[in-house]
């Protein structure tokens, strides 16, 4: 879970396949009197062949006056370093977060993945084409703050030249990860994500928090304030913040206010 996004911060890649299958990815919607705010869980990086931008996903977005994603990330090319006012942002990663990054790009692309096909990149560039405002809950200096922050993960190294080696077995897990992943998103079945999400916390309980506890605490108060303000909006967020006992929903359920699933 932590690699699927990790991969989609950074990487970037043109879209490939054209759509050509059916898919119902989970949608969710909180409303009051004057307010209807649509929450949808994405997925960061796809092979392009889900047609999944139609029916009620695509009714709701049309509907919306506004697109809110996670974070909104400086696009061009041959950009190798995130750029924050005009100025290059100083990113220091780990070792190992710059190998578990390259892991997660190479597993999403043995699958046909690309970040370019991903739900969040699609929907923001339709907004751009009609003139939709683009905004994000979180900042991408705030982002990569935060992964520059993650816990070590141990990794293997070479006895001859001390360098980091890839696991052969991890990549392979990996990659068998991110395809479960992505056709339980395009089922609209989140048990996968609860049982990843469930994995990632018992095995590294303090990226569980940051990357998950505390984000969604953050979006959802985001959400319970845009609530005061009249107008319909549609969010999209990794669908694994939808997903488990301290997703965004549960988040907004302690505050009363409670979503249903749209689709």
């Amino acid at each position: 879970m932590v690699s699927v996004l990790l991969a989609a911060a950074i990487a970037t890649a043109a879209p490939q396949a054209q759509a050509t299958e059916p898919a119902s990815p989970a949608m969710f919607v909180v409303r009051d009197a004057d307010t209807t705010i649509y929450i949808f869980g994405t997925f960061h990086a796809l092979d392009g062949r889900a047609q999944w931008f139609d029916g009620e996903v695509k009714q709701a977005f049309e509907n919306s006056g506004e697109l809110v994603l996670e974070t909104v990330i400086p696009e061009g090319r041959g950009q190798t370093q995130p750029v924050i006012r005009g100025r290059p942002l100083p990113v220091t990663p780990s070792a190992s977060f710059l190998a578990t990054t390259r892991l997660a790009i190479d597993a999403g692309r043995s699958q046909g993945m690309q970040v370019g096909n991903g739900a969040d990149m699609v929907l923001r560039h339709i907004a751009e084409g009609e003139g939709k405002p683009v905004e994000g809950l979180e900042t991408l200096e705030l982002q990569l703050n935060m992964f520059t922050r993650m816990p070590a993960t141990p990794a293997q190294h070479s006895p001859k030249t001390g360098e980091p080696v890839e696991d052969g077995n991890a990549m392979d897990s990996l990659t068998k990860a991110m395809s479960e992943m992505q056709s339980a998103w395009k089922r609209g079945d989140q048990s996968v994500f609860v049982r990843m999400l469930g994995q990632l916390e018992a095995s590294s309980p303090d990226t569980y928090r940051m990357m998950f506890t505390e984000r969604n605490a953050r979006w959802a108060d985001w959400i319970a304030g845009r609530m005061e303000t009249p107008g319909t909006v549609f969010v999209a967020v990794g669908a694994g913040h939808l997903a488990g006992k301290d997703s965004v929903l549960m988040h907004l359920a302690k505050q009363g206010i409670l979503s249903a699933r749209v689709n």
